[in-house]
C-alpha cells in the first residue's frame, strides 16, 4: 500500500461527510469511499486506497 505513486486522491466535503474518490492514473479504475469529514482523511484515503486495489486485483 506504500505506492501510491500513480493514484490521484480527490476530496470532497459535503456538510458533516467527506467522499473520497481515488483514480488509477494507469488504467482509469476509479473508487469512491463515504465518511465523516472532521479530521479522517487519512483513513478514507487509505481505506479508497484498499478499495481501488481490490478492485484491480492486486495485493495490498
Amino acid at each position: 500500500m506504500s505506492d501510491q505513486e500513480g493514484v490521484i486522491f480527490e476530496i470532497i466535503r459535503i456538510g458533516s461527510y467527506a467522499k473520497v474518490v481515488a483514480v488509477d492514473t494507469q488504467t482509469g479504475f476509479e473508487v469512491s469511499v463515504v465518511g465523516p469529514a472532521r479530521g479522517y482523511d487519512t483513513l478514507l484515503k487509505r481505506t479508497a486506497l484498499v478499495k481501488l486495489y481490490r478492485m484491480m486485483g492486486r495485493d495490498v
